[in-house]
C-alpha cells in the first residue's frame, strides 16, 4: 500500500480499568526465550520474498533524529529522505518507482515539529513528536500535557509518550492507567504511541502488565523503548508485548499497533521482526497503521541490501545518506 492511499490508524478509545485482566497474566520466560531463539533460524526468507519484506520494512520506519545537536537543516534533510527513502534507479528494477514509497513517519523532538511540518506539507508522511519529558518522563504532569498539546498544534499527527517508570516498578497500575489516559485526552486527534521503556521494568511479567494497562488507557500503539535505555527492543520483549496486543484484541475487538525501537540496525533484523509480527499477530499488522520500527540507521542498510539485489553489488555507505 502506498502512502497516498494509506488509511488512518485505528484509534483506540480504551476501556475501563480491569484489574482482573492483570491478575491472569503469567509469562513463562523459558518458553518465550525458546520461541524467539529460533525465529531467525526456522524461517528462511529468500529472493523475492526478502525484497518484499525489505520494502515493507521501509514503509514501517519512523525515521528518527533525537539528538541534542539537531538543527532545522538536519530535520529538513531527514524529511526529504522520508519522502524518497530509496534511490529511484533501485526502485525501477523492482517496478516500485512510481508506487509512492515513503517511510511510516518522521520522529523528532517538539522543538523540531514546526521545521518538519514546513518540509512535509502536502505529503502523506506524518510527524511523530516525542513528548511528556522524553526520555526520562520525570517532568511535572501539567508540563507533560502542555508539551503534547503544543506538538499537536504545531503539526504532529502522532505523539510518542513516555510513562512514569516507578508506577510499573511498584505495580501501581491504576496510577499508570490514569496517567496514560490523561495523555490520550491531551493528544486529541493525534494518535498516541506509549513508550514503556521495557529494559527498565525488571521482568517480562511487568512488561506484559504495563502493555495491557497502556492499551486499556487508550494507547494506539505500544512501544518498547526510547532507544536511549541500556536495553532496548529485544525479541523476547516483543513477543510478550505482541501477545498482549493479541489478548487485548480478543477481549475488545480493538487493534493496537506495535513499535520496537532501539538497536534494530540491519535488514536481517527487520525481516526477523516482521516475521514474528506475521506469525503472532497476522497479516493485518504488517502495515504502517499497526507496525513501526523506531530507527534511524536501519533505512541505510535496507537501501544498501536492495541495491545489492538490484545490481549485484554493495555500494559505500555514503551513497545512502540519512540526512
Amino acid at each position: 500500500m502506498t502512502s497516498a492511499t494509506r488509511p488512518e490508524t485505528c484509534v483506540n478509545q480504551g476501556t475501563s480499568f480491569h484489574a482482573d485482566w492483570l491478575d491472569s497474566i503469567r509469562v513463562n520466560k523459558s518458553a518465550v526465550e525458546r520461541r524467539t531463539g529460533t525465529i531467525a533460524t526456522r524461517r528462511s526468507v529468500k529472493k523475492d520474498a526478502q525484497i518484499a519484506f525489505m520494502l515493507k520494512a521501509i514503509s514501517c520506519i519512523d525515521l528518527t533524529t533525537l539528538a541534542g545537536d539537531d538543527t532545522a537543516g538536519r530535520v529538513k534533510r531527514l524529511c526529504q529522505k522520508a519522502m524518497s527513502p530509496v534511490r529511484r534507479d533501485i526502485l525501477d528494477v523492482f517496478g516500485m518507482a512510481d508506487m509512492g514509497l515513503t517511510t511510516g513517519a518522521v520522529c523528532v523532538y517538539h522543538a523540531m515539529v514546526a521545521d518538519a511540518a514546513k518540509v512535509l506539507k502536502g505529503s502523506s508522511v506524518p510527524i511523530a513528536a516525542v513528548s511528556t519529558g522524553f526520555p526520562a518522563g520525570l517532568a511535572p504532569l501539567e508540563t507533560k500535557l502542555e508539551e503534547i498539546r503544543r506538538s499537536v498544534e504545531a503539526g504532529a499527527r502522532e505523539i510518542d509518550i513516555v510513562v512514569t517508570r516507578s508506577n510499573v516498578l511498584t505495580g501501581n497500575w491504576e496510577a499508570l492507567y490514569d496517567e496514560v489516559k490523561a495523555f490520550k485526552a491531551a493528544c486529541g486527534s493525534a494518535h498516541m504511541k506509549t513508550i514503556l521503556a521495557t529494559g527498565e521494568h525488571g521482568s517480562l511479567n511487568q512488561v506484559a502488565k504495563a502493555s495491557m494497562v497502556a492499551m486499556m488507557a487508550g494507547s494506539d500503539f505500544i512501544k518498547t523503548s526510547t532507544g536511549m535505555e541500556g536495553v532496548n527492543a529485544t525479541l523476547p520483549v516483543s513477543l510478550v508485548m505482541m501477545r498482549q496486543i493479541r489478548d487485548f484484541y480478543d477481549r475488545t475487538g480493538i487493534k493496537v499497533g506495535y513499535k520496537p525501537a532501539g538497536g534494530i540496525k540491519t535488514a536481517k533484523d527487520a525481516v526477523t521482526y516482521l516475521t514474528l509480527v506475521k506469525e503472532e499477530l497476522g497479516r493485518a499488522w504488517l502495515e504502517p497503521e499497526l507496525f513501526r520500527f523506531g530507527a534511524s540507521s536501519l533505512l541505510g542498510d535496507l537501501e544498501r541490501q536492495l541495491e545489492y539485489h538490484a545490481f549485484g553489488g554493495y555500494s559505500a555507505g555514503y551513497r545512502h545518506p540519512m540526512g
